[in-house]
């Protein structure tokens, strides 16, 4: 990819693009910094917390947990691809990045957007069998086949990003180099490329709107058939299965929301799509952490004890 990369950057005309961010206005543009650098100092700090937490405590050794951590570390490395850009670019006049950087930005936003896609479904999956296979869930959900499942996470969110990035470098740019986002994206590209994009478009979206709504889907079906095997529960059973789940459902709404929004219809209003985006670039990575861990006894009870551990041994 690299190497395709600096080939199609000599091949094209244009060496770097013009990131118009989400404001134009000097004092909206200080009130974002401000605010935006708060998210992320939130975001990294909150979703460290809980990979420290999960990999110190050995309360937290279930599946759930091992799925958690490593949700908390894409949500850390899915916003860093995009944040710093967006919150430096607050304070300069000359909001440039490099073809190279453009392409790269966009590589990471689906590798990391992708894998947590793949995270959420299998957190489903380890949901359901724990309340409707409860006999059989510690020789299902063993801890390699956690693992492979993570690893397939990985996998098939660099296959998915691989192909949206080479489908995005064969595209020729002569000319227009403003992107109407904060980020570099397909779409906005797409709309800059001196060429007919219409194919690359119905592919592109075909490729981004499969995963997410095949996942989504299966989601739901994982929920609907918790609910209904929850029938002959009594309301404790009730109570006990829906905490479980509470904080995953909630998390599920806030990511594939607005990822439906932006990758499963054609490129519309960059305008809209850049604020959709702010949902699940910024602010659901800064809110899993206090949804699992506000709805959540015990990683709060195992947040106290490692503090706990921490001011005791000082």
């Amino acid at each position: 990819i690299a190497t395709q990369l600096i080939n199609m950057e000599n091949a094209s005309s244009v060496k770097e693009f013009i990131l118009l961010g989400l404001a134009e206005n000097q004092a909206v543009q200080k009130i974002c910094f401000v605010m935006f650098l708060f998210f992320y100092m939130v975001i990294v700090a909150g979703n460290l917390l809980i990979v420290i937490t999960v990999i110190s405590s050995q309360c937290l050794n279930s599946p759930m947990y091992f799925f958690l951590c490593y949700l908390s570390f894409v949500d850390i490395c899915y916003s860093s691809v995009t944040a710093p850009k967006m919150i430096a670019n607050f304070l300069v006049e000359n909001k440039t990045i490099s073809f190279v950087g453009c392409i790269a930005q966009l590589f990471g936003v689906h590798f990391f957007g992708c894998t947590e896609i793949f995270i959420l479904t299998v957190m489903a999956y380890d949901r359901y069998v724990a309340i409707c296979r409860p006999l059989r869930y510690t020789t299902l959900m063993t801890r390699r086949v956690c693992g492979w499942m993570v690893i397939g996470s990985w996998v098939g969110g660099f296959v998915h990003s691989t192909v949206q990035t080479l489908l995005t470098t064969q595209l020729p740019f002569c000319g227009p180099n403003k992107i109407d986002h904060y980020f570099c994206d397909v779409h906005p590209l797409l709309q800059l490329a001196c060429t007919n994009t219409y194919a690359v478009g119905i592919i592109v979206v075909a490729n981004s709107g499969m995963i997410t709504l095949s996942c989504f889907f299966i989601l739901v079906m994982s929920y609907v058939v918790i609910l209904v095997s929850l029938k002959s529960q009594t309301s404790k059973g009730w109570h006990k299965a829906l905490s479980t789940c509470g904080s995953h459902i909630t998390v599920v709404i806030l990511f594939f929301g607005p990822c439906m929004f932006i990758y499963i219809r054609p490129s519309g209003s960059l305008s809209a799509d850049k604020s959709v985006a702010v949902f699940y670039t910024v602010i659901t990575p800064m809110l899993n952490p206090l949804v699992y861990v506000l709805r959540n006894k015990e990683v709060k009870s195992a947040m106290r004890k490692l503090w706990s551990r921490k001011v005791g041994s000082e």
